[in-house]
């Protein structure tokens, strides 16, 4: 990694050598990378930086810095305005039965065993579907932020895992892994509108989702939740119809 210009407030930023990127196979991305050496990722300098369209990974937080992309939209929802559509709403009532148990980062079997079987199902070959339980929890249960693991049960049953980033001005949702093999089940949506009204009943006005790519199709969901704001061109706005259907251009495209 080479290093870059450090901000105001004495932050350490480093950026990638060129790597594959996971979202666009074909491209090449680099990362800016906070490094935690003479400040530490806590909870006010995450806030700070999830503002300006960072996102956490472990005890580092990183954003695209792509020579010739700018794909990657930093994406969060207003959960005062958000407006479900007809299947987000059966998608909400279908998963009344989940009861929620929020908790501290912990390891355990049972939600090991879960991921493995989420990555095999709904990311086959993406690499993390390999993970040992090491790299599970370096992934995800390593934080110096206000992270917490919820479990949702049905009845006895462990059906899905959240980890979730309390931060200034929200919710961070970190990363969501569920039961694949129930017909039916839409507890990636659910999971969203739970975070939604978890949001809500703190107080906090916003749900961050981390990054949106149109040409994704495994970020297609995220853009299924109105309104979605991005923060492009250094603000957060909402973006339109256009935008999100691939009919407009998204600021700094060509």
């Amino acid at each position: 990694m080479t290093p870059s210009a450090a901000s105001p407030s004495e932050l350490q930023f480093y950026v990638t050598e060129p790597y594959q990127c996971s979202y666009m196979p074909d491209s090449l991305a680099r990362s800016r990378v906070f490094v935690p050496t003479h400040k530490e990722l806590d909870r006010e300098i995450y806030s700070h930086l999830l503002r300006a369209g960072f996102r956490r990974s472990g005890l580092f937080a990183y954003r695209p810095c792509c020579d010739a992309c700018s794909a990657c939209v930093p994406a969060r929802l207003p959960v005062e305005r958000l407006l479900p559509d007809r299947a987000q709403r059966r998608a909400w009532q279908r998963h009344q039965e989940l009861t929620a148990r929020e908790g501290a980062l912990r390891y355990e079997a049972s939600h090991y065993h879960l991921y493995g079987r989420y990555q095999a199902a709904r990311h086959p070959g993406g690499g993390m579907d390999e993970d040992n339980g090491e790299q599970y929890a370096q992934f995800l249960l390593a934080s110096s932020v206000d992270t917490r693991l919820v479990e949702f049960h049905e009845g006895d049953t462990l059906r899905m895992v959240s980890i979730i980033d309390f931060v200034a001005d929200g919710l961070s949702s970190v990363y969501t892994f569920f039961d694949p093999a129930v017909p039916g089940s839409a507890y990636g949506v659910y999971n969203i509108l739970w975070q939604a009204r978890l949001c809500r009943s703190l107080g906090l006005p916003y749900l961050y989702l981390g990054y949106w790519v149109r040409e994704s199709r495994k970020m297609a969901y995220k853009a299924k939740f109105r309104p979605l704001q991005g923060f492009m061109d250094g603000v957060w706005r909402e973006m339109s119809e256009a935008e999100i259907s691939g009919r407009g251009r998204l600021p700094g495209q060509t």
